[in-house]
């Protein structure tokens, strides 16, 4: 069975397939390579990817957007609040998870992170079998490296409720790694550097290629904050400070108005990625007032220097781990849609010192091609290429446990290639202790509050023994898609190695089965939704067929017929307009009242083209009559 890759983006996806050896990225039916990851709800229907965008303006409050920047995320994390600022949506605290509240169907839904994710791999999972004419479960989901063991299984948990099999959860600059080997034909050692800026996230990646080719990751770095929606936010800003000095209005409050000034923002910044300047018109963004600006590409350049400026941290930090100096790297490989930002390019291009960037692949498909690589050397298809494929990744954030007094006590060090498995001990701390609370943390500050919680595991049964002598082994183990399980023994009783894990920040497994039950639902009212649709484009195309039959046979109708039904047809065709989310059964009953009410009329035009069909043979068989048949080969002499 087949198995794609799916790049999914905080701004935008891209699904692609491996087929006869090469990769193809996958179109959606609108003819786009990339689908917004944008989820909308309204009165009647969801709508996904471009249809969710477009109408964004008049839903804000229920079109929802950068989910990715809450997958795998704690309510109370100071990156979330900072986004709940500039969203318009709502996202409710449960228990310290964030959930999106919407209105559907004029009732209220509360969503998870991982559903609204589900939501947009599933329409992914629905091009991809549009394309290829058949089912496809099998799937590789591409992360930023910098993601954390709980969001890699929050996207995991995503997958599945969309109903696939992941086969593996991949970092993006290691797919990427792919893509660029399948564009390029080298041989020998040579040392590659992955910037990969997108939406929201900022990954820089060290590898190695060598004969094979193997692919050794050496060092990863980033920032998980940071990308083009901070872009979009400062222009966004930028537009409302020069509104409020010109018309003394303060509209960073108003959501609404915000979030035009946002889509205006996002223009402009891709305008200004091929041309110097660009304007912006919003007609009545707030209080009636329509709100006109300038920028140049300069102007853009100064409200995010800083910001361009500090995606060179990483970097330096990526080279620094896998101790390469800046003249040792001979591959600069830029991805990520925010790439195309000429600045981006110079600033990259600068700190290598003039070191020439590669562009022959595409940077917002690179992950997507390099995931359906992955996918089909997992899913067992056969081809040269991929059979020779060796890629080393490695765990990008520390891992390990809290000892006495909240140290960071190390088990897994930042950059050990995975999949990988290590066991450290540990000992009690009390006389006769007889239960130990293994807290787990990842990150690189020396003590454990500075890091990041990942779980705690409580060991019971422990045999009572004097202080520091009841030994407890403690395993980290990370399988290929980045993984974490840990595991605690008692080493002298052996068998009493009671081990119970609790962690709220993932998803529950009747969690999961509930959502993929809810998803299985809304399969069943996307289906009801396209024959919805179906049936009003039916209604639609009637009613300007009637109107056409009327325009082309005005002569045979008298000017009362013609003026009637010109206008029920306008009259039908506003209704139409104005009812665009009506159930299937309301259209359908629309299309039988019209038809009873036309039948006379298409009637009468059926007669009169029987009579001209007639008259038109009479005339044809009088014609014939009078010559004599043409034969086979005048025919063939006339062609």
């Amino acid at each position: 069975m087949v198995g794609i890759g799916i790049d999914l983006g905080t701004t935008s996806s891209c699904v692609a397939v491996w087929r006869q050896g090469t990769v193809k990225v996958i179109p959606n039916e609108r003819g786009n390579r990339t689908t917004p990851s944008y989820v909308a709800f309204t009165n009647r229907v969801r709508l996904i990817g471009e249809p969710a965008k477009n109408q964004a303006m008049a839903n804000a409050a229920n079109t929802i957007f950068g989910a990715k920047r809450l997958i795998g995320r704690r309510y109370e994390d100071v990156a979330v609040q900072m986004d709940l600022r500039h969203w318009p949506f709502q996202v409710a605290n449960d228990n310290g998870k964030p959930k999106i509240k919407v209105c559907y169907k004029n009732q209220k839904r509360v969503f998870a992170p991982e559903e609204i994710s589900a939501m947009i791999l599933f329409r992914m999972k629905e091009v991809a079998e549009a394309y290829l004419g058949e089912k496809v479960n099998d799937v590789v989901i591409t992360v930023p490296a910098y993601f954390d063991n709980v969001q890699r299984h929050a996207t995991r948990a995503a997958g599945a409720i969309a109903g696939f099999n992941v086969l593996r959860i991949v970092n993006e600059p290691a797919a990427a790694a792919l893509a660029y080997w399948l564009d390029r034909n080298f041989k020998g050692k040579r040392n590659v550097v992955i910037y990969d800026l997108g939406g929201s996230t900022f990954d820089v990646s060290v590898m190695t290629i060598s004969e094979g080719p193997v692919y050794e990751v050496i060092s990863t770095a980033g920032n998980t904050r940071l990308g083009g929606d901070d872009f979009d936010n400062r222009l966004a800003v930028y537009f409302a400070e020069d509104f409020r000095k010109r018309y003394g209005k303060e509209i960073l409050g108003n959501s609404k108005a915000f979030r035009r000034l946002k889509t205006a923002a996002e223009r402009v910044k891709r305008f200004l990625s091929s041309a110097t300047e660009a304007t912006v018109h919003i007609e009545s963004l707030y209080d009636d007032i329509d709100y006109y600006g300038k920028v140049t590409r300069s102007l853009f350049e100064d409200l995010c220097s800083d910001l361009f400026i500090d995606t060179l941290k990483p970097l330096e930090k990526a080279l620094r781990d896998a101790r390469m100096k800046k003249d040792n790297i001979n591959d600069v490989i830029l991805i990520g849609g925010s790439t195309r930002i000429p600045k981006i390019r110079s600033v990259v291009q600068e700190f290598f010192k003039g070191h020439p960037l590669s562009s022959t692949i595409n940077p917002e498909e690179t992950v997507a091609c390099g995931a359906a690589l992955q996918a089909a050397i997992l899913s067992g298809e056969w081809h040269e290429k991929t059979q020779e494929l060796l890629l080393v990744k490695v765990v990008p954030l520390s891992l390990g446990v809290e000892t006495a007094r909240g140290i960071m006590y190390k088990i897994i060090d930042r950059n050990t290639p995975i999949p990988c498995r290590k066991t450290k001990d540990l000992t009690t701390l009390e006389d006769y202790q007889r239960s130990m609370t293994i807290e787990v943390f990842e990150g690189e500050r020396s003590l454990t509050k500075d890091n990041n919680l990942l779980g705690v595991f409580e060991l019971n049964d422990i045999p009572p023994a004097p202080r520091g002598v009841a030994t407890v082994d403690i395993t980290f183990d990370i399988d290929a898609n980045g993984i974490l399980s840990v595991f605690a023994q008692e080493r002298s009783s052996g068998t009493n190695n009671c081990l119970v894990v609790t962690n709220d920040h993932r998803l529950k497994p009747q969690e999961i089965k509930k959502m993929i039950a809810d998803a299985e639902a809304f399969k069943e009212e996307d289906t009801e939704n396209k024959r919805r649709l179906e049936v009003r484009n039916q209604l639609e195309g009637y009613v300007y067929s009637v109107k056409q039959s009327v325009a082309e046979n005005i002569e045979k109708l008298s000017a009362n017929e013609v003026s009637k039904f010109t206008k029920e047809c306008d009259e039908a065709i506003e209704w139409l307009e104005k009812n665009p989310d009506c159930l299937r059964e309301e259209y359908e009953k629309k299309m039988s009242e019209l038809l009873i009410r036309w039948t006379w009329m298409m009637s009468k035009f059926c007669d009169f083209l029987r009579q001209r069909a007639k008259r038109r043979k009479s005339e044809t068989q009088s014609e014939f009559e009078g010559h004599s048949p043409t034969t086979i080969e005048e025919m063939d002499n006339g062609e």
